[in-house]
C-alpha cells in the first residue's frame, strides 16, 4: 500500500458547487475508484487559501496502469469535465498532471 497526497487550487466562486458535486459523487465514479485499487480517498478544503488537498491509499501494484484505466473510463471523463472548471491547477505541477503530487514526510498509525 502506498499513501498518496495531492493538492490543487479551487476557484472561490466555485467552492459551493464543488462541495455539492462531492456530496453526491456519481456511483460509477466511486466504483471506478475502487476498481483502480484506491481506498480511503478524502478531499479536504483549505480556505481562505482555496486549496483542495486529496489523500488516498493505493493498494495495487501498477499505479500507471490503474491511473490509465481510470482516465479511459467514459463516466470518469464526464465527471472530470464537470469538476475541472472548479479547479485551479498549481503552476508548479509536473507536466501532464492536473493535481500536484505531494511528498509524504510523516505518518503514524
Amino acid at each position: 500500500m502506498v499513501r498518496m497526497g495531492q493538492v490543487i487550487g479551487v476557484s472561490p466562486e466555485k467552492i459551493a458547487e464543488y462541495k455539492e458535486l462531492h456530496a453526491a459523487v456519481w456511483p460509477g465514479v466511486l466504483a471506478k475508484i475502487a476498481e483502480c485499487n484506491i481506498r480511503n480517498y478524502t478531499i479536504f478544503l483549505r480556505e481562505p487559501e482555496n486549496l483542495l488537498f486529496a489523500t488516498f491509499e493505493y493498494h495495487g501494484d501498477d499505479w500507471a496502469a490503474d491511473a490509465a484505466k481510470m482516465a479511459a473510463d467514459e463516466e470518469t471523463q464526464r465527471w472530470w469535465a464537470v469538476c475541472m472548471p472548479c479547479q485551479v491547477p498549481l503552476d508548479t505541477r509536473k507536466d501532464g498532471d492536473w493535481w500536484a503530487d505531494m511528498e509524504e514526510v510523516f505518518h503514524v498509525d
